[in-house]
């Protein structure tokens, strides 16, 4: 997602999180001076830093307990960004496994077909009141800050939310991201990944209400917790675990659906 937005091509992007980039490759892809854009990404939310002569994401450094995470999820009234718009957003910080804040807002909306209604629970009078989208995102933005976005299936939210900030006349997204779904299929056995599914099964949320926006991110926050202690391998910095979420092999699936198992057994007791 990174590449979609940074000016550096994708192999400097590797470097910048594992081994450093010099800075005559830096200079070399970038249009304007350095610290010019040393600072318009750190607006973005992503902060580089120089090291032993090298540059680097800080994340590199950042070890897990000292680490700031978000944990965001977003309703849209449908899945294209030119033609919808989001209609509630929540996100929840994070260090050391304990939650530091919270945002919460449903968003102005006009229009939301019934299909959308039907599934999240929200309708156009819901939002009357809401503030408006720009309003909004000026104020996510502000709580996001340099934290490391989390999300369930976190392309989806990250490229909507960057896009929307583009579309509002902002700068998109720049935070270092890490997909929660992706981190459970490599540290939490299950025969599905999907987000209800995974509440269902291990009892994450016991207030549940899927598809609205900080019920989802309460329930995410239970599965990151979970995933971080089940992983077994040696988690130094959010490099670290960014790089394990996306290249570590994933777990081996059951081959039947043992919440159907559990149900066919109560059926015949």
């Amino acid at each position: 997602m990174l590449a979609n937005y940074f000016p550096l091509d994708a192999k400097s992007i590797s470097r910048l999180s594992t081994k450093g980039l010099s800075l005559e490759i830096l200079k070399a892809q970038i249009d304007d001076s350095l610290d010019f854009s040393l600072e318009l990404w750190r607006s973005q939310g992503l902060d580089i830093v120089k090291s032993k002569g090298y540059y680097y994401f800080s994340t590199k450094f950042i070890p897990m307990d000292e680490a700031e995470f978000c944990i965001v999820d977003i309703e849209t009234n449908g899945s294209k960004i030119d033609k919808h718009q989001i209609i509630e957003i929540a996100g929840i910080k994070i260090k050391n496994g304990k939650i530091t804040d919270r945002f919460e807002s449903l968003v102005n909306c006009n229009v939301i077909n019934k299909h959308i209604s039907g599934i999240t629970g929200i309708y156009v009078e819901d939002t009357e009141d809401a503030p408006y989208l720009k309003d909004v995102l000026y104020d996510f933005k502000l709580f996001l800050g340099d934290a490391i976005f989390i999300a369930h299936d976190v392309k989806f939210d990250y490229n909507f939310i960057s896009q929307s900030l583009e579309r509002i006349g902002l700068e998109p997204l720049l935070n270092r991201s890490l997909c929660s779904l992706a981190l459970a299929e490599r540290s939490v056995i299950s025969y599905r990944y999907a987000l209800s599914y995974l509440d269902s099964y291990f009892g994450l949320n016991s207030d549940a209400t899927h598809h609205r926006a900080m019920s989802d991110v309460i329930t995410t926050y239970a599965l990151f917790k979970m995933s971080l202690e089940n992983i077994k391998e040696n988690i130094n910095n959010v490099e670290d675990l960014i790089k394990f979420s996306k290249n570590a092999s994933r777990l081996k699936r059951p081959k039947f659906d043992p919440l159907l198992e559990d149900k066919e057994d109560n059926e015949e007791e």
